[in-house]
């Protein structure tokens, strides 16, 4: 399995989705890519296996799992990273909260432009399709995805597609194993390998659902067992940094996009929708 998203993709990006689960001679040679990008640029494969401390067949079959014909290919897409992605520098970090929150503001937006690089055109349109024409569409997410799960939930509400969310993962299964080959079930999970989610999965695949899930990580087991996967590569670039800093941000992102995309593709119904959800939001506010 190599990178299936657009072309268009920087090569962080199908590292950062692709990498934990490379080979583990192919994962160290991204790993000292991605660290430092411009260095790499400047390397033979012969150099940079020798660096590595692997052979040079290595280097060019990573360069192929990331989706190039082989390393020369890969050095030119992370020369044009470098080119595009040479921002002002980050805020002084004088030691100040604010200077933090900047910083933080600020890596959040050096790396927008990769959230929408592993999607494709025939999966997102075959995605929002199912939604749209399930009969039943169980939400599903938990840990720091529960409330992103939540949000989902009620959102596709608003859309005008009725979903359902459960907090809790017995009560999750048990719904899921009660879902039919025209209902859907849409899994959320950063790491992709959150076991509570896992077990929802088994018990709607078992149930004969389509499985649907928004995930970081191109290989992981909710994404390789899932009939589509939409990938968003994470803030930090790495499994680890998934795992320590945990956001949300990008997949909420995505999230309200698919959402907005519902609507759009349910053209009249949607708008009916939307003029609704206005109505009731007009009863609702006071002076």
């Amino acid at each position: 399995m190599t990178w299936t998203g657009s072309d268009d993709a920087p090569p962080t990006a199908r590292i950062a989705t692709l990498g934990p689960s490379l080979q583990p001679s192919e994962r160290r040679v991204a790993e000292v890519v991605a660290a430092d990008i411009a260095g790499a640029v400047e390397l033979t494969a012969q150099e940079l296996a020798d660096q590595v401390n692997i052979g040079r067949a290595t280097v060019v079959r990573t360069a192929q799992s990331l989706g190039y014909e082989g390393f020369p290919q890969l050095r030119v897409a992370l020369a044009l990273e470098v080119a595009m992605t040479e921002t002002e520098a980050a805020p002084a970090n004088d030691g100040t909260l604010l200077a933090a929150v900047k910083r933080n503001v600020e890596q959040f937006g050096s790396r927008l432009h990769q959230v929408t690089s592993a999607l494709t055109e025939a999966n997102v349109t075959d995605f929002v399709a199912r939604i749209d024409a399930a009969d039943r569409v169980l939400v599903v997410g938990n840990g720091l995805s529960a409330p992103l799960s939540l949000d989902v939930t009620m959102r596709l509400s608003s859309a005008g597609r009725p979903a359902e969310y459960l907090p809790d993962a017995l009560a999750q299964r048990i719904v899921a194993s009660q879902l039919s080959s025209a209902s859907v079930c849409f899994l959320i999970s950063g790491s992709g390998a959150n076991k509570p989610t896992l077990d929802v999965m088994a018990s709607a695949r078992a149930s004969g659902a389509q499985i649907l899930c928004l995930t970081s990580f191109a290989r992981s087991p909710l994404a390789r067992d899932s009939d589509i996967a939409l990938v968003v590569p994470p803030v930090e670039g790495s499994f680890q940094g998934e795992l320590i800093y945990t956001s949300r941000v990008f997949l909420a992102l995505i999230a309200e996009s698919l959402i907005n995309a519902l609507s759009i593709h349910r053209g009249g119904s949607g708008k009916e929708a939307q003029a609704a959800v206005l109505a009731a939001i007009s009863g609702s506010i006071a002076e």
